[in-house]
């Protein structure tokens, strides 16, 4: 248990961040960071160390933040059907499309702006057919001559560098 608690302590804000840019709300990611460290407790010994923790965390997170977005389409669809309706009185309309990731990352920050335009290419490219394109990592790679997992990672590194480049000006 003391190692999960030093887990949580050293990966606990990489994992908000992550639930953070893909909400855009600090309270739903407050909640989806603790249920992603509650499966993470439990999955404990499926974790083979064939990549970092923070990795394995923030897959975990995903797949959190994934079943949080069903749910609320489920929500709203039935709203939906059921008529709710505005102060109004029109009926009000569900909002269906599905945050990508990272793409609510905090735009207005200009620290992360100027960290973004500082990547170095590829992960310049990558970030922002990622995060402007709303292109999947297949896509990605595929546009840039190389492989699914390619973009995937070089998209992460991106990130964390970006990531580390605000911390560094906070």
């Amino acid at each position: 248990m003391d190692s999960m608690e030093k887990i949580y302590t050293v990966h606990a804000r990489t994992v908000y961040g992550f639930l953070l840019a893909r909400t855009g709300d600090p309270d739903t990611a407050e909640e989806l960071t603790q249920e992603t460290f509650c499966r993470a407790l439990k999955q404990v010994g499926g974790f083979k160390g064939e990549s970092s923790v923070s990795t394995w965390l923030c897959g975990i997170a995903r797949h959190v933040w994934q079943e949080h977005v069903k749910k609320q389409k489920r929500r709203s669809s039935v709203e939906i059907q059921a008529g709710e309706q505005t102060d109004d009185g029109r009926e009000e309309q569900a909002d269906h499309s599905c945050l990508q990731d990272s793409h609510m990352l905090m735009w207005e920050n200009m620290e992360v702006l100027k960290a973004l335009h500082n990547l170095k290419e590829p992960a310049r490219e990558t970030m922002y057919l990622r995060l402007i394109g709303n292109l999947t990592f297949a896509q990605i790679g595929e546009i840039m001559g190389r492989s699914e997992n390619w973009a995937r990672v070089t998209f992460y590194r991106g990130k964390e560098t970006v990531m580390k480049e605000v911390k560094q000006h906070e």
